[in-house]
């Protein structure tokens, strides 16, 4: 429009030459060509994407980039993410039979799961040298625990609410021993045969060593955060003190985890960003607005997750944060670069200059103009190569 405009005002209202206002007409539509514009965005956001995944941030696509910097609230899970996920047995309490009697019945029925304390107390029977039973009809108790069938007898390994819901009585002496480890922080698994507790076993796990520090740098970014977990409140609560978490939800179920970040999207109109590693943290993630994997986790946690964090550093959850705060800094400054050039060359293409300095500006130096506009926009989105995120500089420090 302004091309037209500007070729009719200097051939028909100021009586120029043709050729001249068929300059101007081009000069403008040359210096106008939208393709810094049109990079502006795609080349930092790629730029973006692959120096992340130097540091280990894997990120599926541009959109979580460009979201992820905008989270009000970041929730986590407990176990495998704000720690370790590599759990070890501790106290063994046995009811009328043996300690590696016990951790062999236990050992046998977790040996059909994945789960870290699982693994843990498999890893245990191995150190004990101890042959496992086989069992059949197993049943992995959303939440709660195992169930399985041992030499036509039911096994039950799990927290307390398991054995409530298949009516195991539990001893005054177990319950007060439950409480007395829950209170040093441990995850307590119960052990019941044919409806009877056999015996206890507790299991710690260390919290990760950056996993203050995450926090810290979170709440500096003003955003909100909460820990979701199904272990016992006196552990979980133990663990968000240590690490400095708001707000802890424990003893819930994994439908809950969706149900708790559906609830803070739609009351409070906030962005939440999820970080978990299990299966059971899948429908999490996929609700949550920026889903992040820890990679030491289950396959279908990273399947559902928008960003892998590869080797479980927590660090990267606040690194890929800052990546898209960067990142859409860059991409504004791509766009004011872009339209600064028209700004200023328009006109100039225009003829602005030639009544009175008789500049003109030729068809050429309009393609040179536009080709530069490009290439600082290119630029200055390959200088994201050289970015390091503020959580990294200060670690190196």
């Amino acid at each position: 429009s302004i091309a037209i405009i500007v070729f009719l005002i200097w051939y028909f209202v100021l009586g120029a030459s043709l050729l001249f206002s068929l300059t101007c007409l081009i000069s403008i539509l040359v210096v106008a060509c939208p393709c810094a514009l049109g990079l502006a965005t795609p080349t930092a956001v790629t730029v973006g994407v692959g120096r992340a995944a130097e540091f280990g941030i894997l990120i599926k696509n541009g959109d979580t980039l460009e979201n992820a910097g905008q989270i009000d609230v970041a929730a986590f899970d407990k176990t495998g993410t704000i720690t370790e996920g590599k759990p070890e047995v501790d106290d063994i309490i046995a009811y009328g039979m043996g300690d590696e009697e016990l951790i062999r019945l236990a050992a046998s029925i977790e040996q059909n799961s994945t789960h870290p304390i699982a693994k843990a107390i498999v890893n245990k029977a191995k150190e004990l040298n101890l042959d496992l039973d086989q069992t059949s009809e197993f049943e992995n108790v959303t939440g709660k625990g195992l169930k399985a069938d041992l030499n036509s007898s039911e096994v039950l390994a799990g927290n307390l609410a398991l054995m409530e819901s298949f009516d195991v009585s539990v001893s005054d002496e177990a319950v007060g021993k439950y409480h007395e480890l829950e209170n040093l922080s441990k995850t307590i698994i119960f052990l019941a045969q044919d409806k009877k507790i056999k015996g206890i076993l507790s299991l710690s796990d260390k919290i990760k060593a950056n996993s203050k520090r995450t926090i810290d740098e979170l709440h500096k970014m003003n955003v909100e955060t909460y820990m979701l977990t199904g272990d016992n409140e006196s552990t979980a609560l133990n663990v968000a003190r240590e690490v400095g978490i708001d707000n802890v939800k424990a003893g819930i179920l994994p439908e809950n985890k969706l149900d708790i970040v559906k609830e803070t999207q739609a009351n409070n109109t906030k962005k939440v960003l999820f970080v978990g590693d299990g299966i059971n943290d899948a429908p999490a993630l996929t609700q949550a607005d920026i889903g992040v994997a820890m990679g030491n986790g289950t396959d279908i946690a990273m399947e559902s997750g928008d960003i892998v964090i590869m080797e479980g550093d927590l660090e990267n959850v606040v690194a890929a944060v800052q990546f898209s705060k960067k990142v859409m800094r860059r991409i504004k400054e791509n766009i004011f670069w872009a339209f600064a050039y028209n700004t200023i060359l328009i006109p100039i293409a225009a003829g602005i200059l030639y009544p009175t300095f008789g500049i003109t500006f030729e068809p050429a130096l309009a393609g040179l103009a536009m080709a530069l506009s490009s290439v600082t926009v290119i630029s200055l989105s390959l200088m994201l190569k050289r970015y390091v995120p503020e959580i990294k500089r200060e670690s190196k420090n």
